[in-house]
């Protein structure tokens, strides 16, 4: 997204760049764009001002909603259309049987302070900025494994990480698994069978994280969520 004329295809109005910090939407009321917390639609120009790391604008027009996201220097605009293939074509995620072996116990040990750490996205030129609160250490498949944990977003723990089946299997970007808080002694249940895919598994148009650097199992995590279809959109 760029300044330009602000023309989006297949949307109403003009939807542009104005600043570095700020996103100028431009619409005649019979458009039908209403801004989060408004009850009638804009009638004129109004800014909106995402943040890096922050959730994303939501706009509705009529039943779509369209999400305006920043990243880093960068912005988009993602459609969420309720009747686009994507969805209406959507039959589920694969996954493995359950498997009692990818339930274990691991040991968090917290770094002195948080840290926020640079990692690259699944889109070249962009990065993302988590906080990394400590590592977890496990035992799989009679190996070691250690993983920079990310702080959850509502508590707990954020393993993201690759492994032997990523780009095979499953998707090569990676995948996700939340735990629960440690306990005080740093116990930590490690239920790999609750992997999941992030939302670039699913769409070419997403901007995901990729796992911190080193956080790479050299085993085969044959559990959890597998790389779902994606629609044939010709």
């Amino acid at each position: 997204m760029s300044g330009g004329d602000g023309a989006i295809p297949d949307l109403p109005g003009t939807w542009r760049v104005a600043d570095a910090d700020t996103v100028a939407i431009t619409a005649a009321a019979a458009d039908g764009v209403v801004l989060p917390g408004a009850t009638e639609p804009l009638d004129g120009t109004a800014d909106v001002r995402p943040a890096d790391g922050a959730p994303s604008v939501m706009v509705a027009v009529g039943e779509r909603v369209v999400e305006i996201a920043r990243r880093t220097d960068d912005y988009a605009l993602r459609v969420r259309d309720p009747r686009a293939v994507t969805r209406t074509a959507f039959d589920g995620v694969p996954a493995w049987d359950f498997d009692p072996a990818a339930v274990v116990t691991g040991r968090f040990t917290p770094y002195d302070a948080p840290r926020r750490i640079a990692v690259d996205a699944v889109v070249a030129g962009l990065q993302h900025f988590p906080t990394a609160v400590g590592e977890v250490a496990f035992t799989y498949r009679g190996t070691a494994q250690r993983l920079v944990a990310l702080a959850g977003k509502d508590g707990g723990l954020s393993l993201h990480f690759r492994d032997a089946t990523s780009g095979d299997t499953t998707y090569g970007g990676g995948r996700i698994l939340r735990t629960d808080d440690p306990d005080a002694d740093g116990a930590v249940l490690v239920d790999l069978n609750r992997t999941l895919n992030l939302p670039c598994a699913f769409t070419a148009y997403a901007t995901c994280p990729l796992p911190p650097a080193g956080n790479r199992l050299d085993v085969a995590v044959e559990a959890g969520e597998r790389t779902p279809p994606r629609p044939d959109l010709s």
